[in-house]
């Protein structure tokens, strides 16, 4: 009878470890979760840009002085700020594009095995399909990470050398 007793009990590390997992993917599996992740990186990015914003104009307000004319510093800072705002809009991306990846990485994989495909043929388009996924949307990121700069680029030049211009 303690045997049976004895046996029924689980070990307290495997299913502790095994229910922690089960919440982690329960969690994790909520759109609610997803939407709270994105808006606190994105937070996190903002707060972080917006005080390098401020220290790069600091820079442009302390060197415009010692330059005779107001487009050497004004190119360096919005080139800074086109980089900066570049690479957040990228991270922003990130961090939407990975769940949308994964629902078409896996759609695609779940439509070829019901179609009959081989377990080894499966893994094998499995592969070259998750090759082809992750360079169609580092592409995709790289170029609107490269808009994104140059528009802030273009744009903080032409404030800085305005604002200068107008004092």
């Amino acid at each position: 009878m303690d045997q049976q007793q004895h046996e029924e009990q689980p070990p307290t590390s495997p299913t502790s470890s095994s229910s922690s997992y089960t919440l982690f993917l329960k969690i994790m599996s909520k759109r609610k979760t997803w939407v709270f992740l994105f808006v606190l990186v994105y937070a996190i990015l903002l707060d972080s840009s917006w005080n390098f914003l401020k220290s790069i104009l600091s820079w442009y307000h302390q060197n415009q002085a010692q330059y005779q004319s107001p487009g050497w510093p004004a190119l360096y800072a919005s080139v800074l700020l086109g980089g900066v705002f570049g690479l957040i809009s990228m991270a922003a991306a990130v961090a939407v594009a990975v769940p949308a990846t994964m629902v078409t990485w896996i759609t695609v994989v779940v439509l070829l095995a019901f179609f009959g495909k081989p377990k080894r043929t499966l893994v094998a388009e499995g592969k070259k399909i998750t090759r082809e996924i992750a360079g169609s949307v580092l592409k995709t990121l790289l170029t609107e990470g490269n808009v994104v700069a140059v528009v802030c680029a273009v744009l903080g030049y032409y404030v800085l050398v305005r604002n200068n211009n107008g004092e």
